[in-house]
């Protein structure tokens, strides 16, 4: 579903119409995409690696690519043939016991489970995963199927964008109520097509999935224009400062640009490095906001595109009351621009969307 805007109502209602429905939960192209263990077992499913995704149109979505090759250290469930043949048989006397110890066997499912959220117990198997070289990066674990990533979305009401006919044909087992966030939450699988590690963003695709699901799904067009100031109005659209079930917009200044040079660690598959044109970024950025997307706005079609992707938070930061564990409120970022995937991103999606 494309975001039409009535540039035709006065001035400041059709200003305040257009940035309402980035934010509303029925019109924002925003989600978030999670990898989840079990997702077919509701009392065993878990959600981790989650970061911030925005729909470009015909179920594919962009996000980060750093966070796919950052180790989980250890895994909470796994076919049993895998384990035996990837694991187990490489473990000495004593990792085997400590490790049987903590994985229990499910006979009905064929799968290993994790039974321990020990601190010290899950430093201990971190430890002979790592000494037998078993690889737990997220694109890895998705890879062998020990977990997958889905784009999460939630609503207050029980439809899926208030379509009752929609609603219907998912799977009982892929929509549920989440009590935390208060809302209904649905999971679509999706798959990662391309990883644009050195510019840091990732594009993924949905799959099994009816396509008249993916049609319900707000989107926004990409710009692939590079911005060296502020000569359109950009804007950061994230997570709210309340949790993840929130969005908030804020607007963001171009500062300048660079030629991005740093070093991302990958014990496994080798160090690479974050390179190629980026925007220096100021503005307000949660934690969590990686994968962002920022917006510009033409003023002169009245339409909004997406045009970049949070990356990093810069070493310039404040805190709130000193308190600095897990409380930085960054003030400058950097993002990465689409222009510089345009070429390969177009292979992948087309000229545009529909």
């Amino acid at each position: 579903m494309f975001l039409h805007f009535d540039i035709n109502a006065p001035g400041n209602e059709a200003s305040v119409n257009r940035k309402l429905s980035l934010i509303d939960e029925q019109m924002s192209p925003l989600h978030r995409i999670m990898w989840v263990y079990n997702p077919d077992e509701p009392d065993r499913r878990l959600f981790e690696n989650n970061v911030c995704a925005f729909h470009i149109g015909n179920g594919y979505f962009l996000s980060v690519a750093h966070n796919l090759r950052v180790q989980a250290g250890f895994f909470h469930s796994m076919n049993r043939e895998r384990y035996e043949a990837e694991i187990w048989r490489k473990l000495d006397g004593s990792q085997a016991r400590l490790m049987e110890q903590y994985y229990l066997t499910d006979e009905y499912t064929g799968k290993k489970y994790l039974s321990t959220n020990d601190h010290g117990s899950l430093e201990h198997i971190r430890a002979i995963l790592r000494q037998k070289m078993f690889d737990t990066r997220w694109v890895s674990m998705a890879e062998k199927g020990i977990c997958h990533p889905h784009v999460i979305l939630q609503f207050r009401e029980d439809l899926f964008y208030k379509d009752a006919e929609v609603t219907q044909s998912f799977n009982p087992g892929s929509r549920f109520y989440d009590a935390s966030a208060r809302r209904y939450t649905y999971m679509l699988p999706v798959e990662l097509v391309e990883a644009f590690y050195a510019e840091d963003i990732a594009l993924y695709r949905i799959v099994d999935t009816p396509p008249e699901v993916i049609a319900k799904i707000p989107f926004l067009p990409v710009s692939y224009d590079f911005f060296e100031d502020d000569s359109e109005k950009l804007y950061c659209l994230q997570s709210s400062p309340g949790g993840a079930a929130g969005r908030l917009l804020n607007v963001a200044h171009i500062e300048g640009v660079l030629d991005h040079f740093g070093m991302f660690p990958d014990e496994v598959g080798g160090n690479y490095l974050f390179e190629g044109f980026r925007y220096l970024i100021k503005g307000y950025f949660r934690f969590g906001s990686s994968g962002a997307p920022y917006i510009c706005y033409d003023s002169n079609t009245g339409q909004y595109s997406l045009n970049a992707v949070q990356s990093e938070a810069s070493g310039l930061q404040l805190s709130i009351k000193n308190d600095r564990e897990g409380n930085f409120q960054y003030v400058n970022a950097i993002a990465s621009p689409l222009y510089i995937i345009k070429d390969r991103l177009q292979a992948h999606i087309g000229n545009g969307q529909e």
